[in-house]
């Protein structure tokens, strides 16, 4: 498997490569409980960042996920969405979106986790649109960071969980 990236390599400095152990974290989810990824060891995670809730394309991408969380399942997938948002923020956020996967707050100290994969844009204070697909052995299998204002497409995304689900 081959990940892409589609922001000039000068922007990359430091994202985690395809075939690297995906760094560890622990966020406060939407409920405030804390999730550190290597509880997930066993099973595959999907690592999204976006920059805020309730922003037009975020919200686009996140209900896309939200409307085919079924691709995730079948594939053993944990999602796990990040923004430099509070927990508050993402509790509403997930409320009225009807999200049922976790959205992690990268909010204090800002952005931390963003910066350890590479993402955080210190401009503008925000994550980048980057997507890490890890394996059940913490694995990163795919990687992909767009620039901003353009969406991610979710057929990549099953292509690559679909090989991880064959095994």
């Amino acid at each position: 498997m081959t990940g892409q990236a589609a922001v000039a390599s000068a922007e990359l400095a430091g994202v985690p490569e395809v075939g690297q152990q995906a760094p560890d974290f622990t966020l406060a989810n939407q409920f405030g409980e804390p999730v550190r990824l290597a509880d997930f060891r066993g099973r595959n995670v999907v690592v999204v960042f976006y920059p805020f809730a309730f922003s037009g394309i975020c919200t686009g991408e996140l209900c896309e996920i939200r409307d085919n969380l079924a691709v995730f399942e079948h594939a053993d997938a944990e999602v796990l969405a990040v923004s430099v948002d509070s927990k508050f923020a993402l509790r509403a956020y997930a409320e009225q979106e009807g999200y049922e996967f976790s959205l992690l707050a990268d909010f204090w100290p800002h952005g931390a986790v963003a910066e350890k994969y590479g993402v955080f844009d210190e401009e503008s204070g925000m994550a980048r649109r980057g997507t890490f697909i890890i394996d059940a052995g913490g694995t990163v299998r795919y990687v992909v960071v767009n620039p901003r204002g353009q969406a991610r497409d979710l057929t990549e995304y099953r292509r690559v969980l679909a090989e991880l689900a064959e095994g």
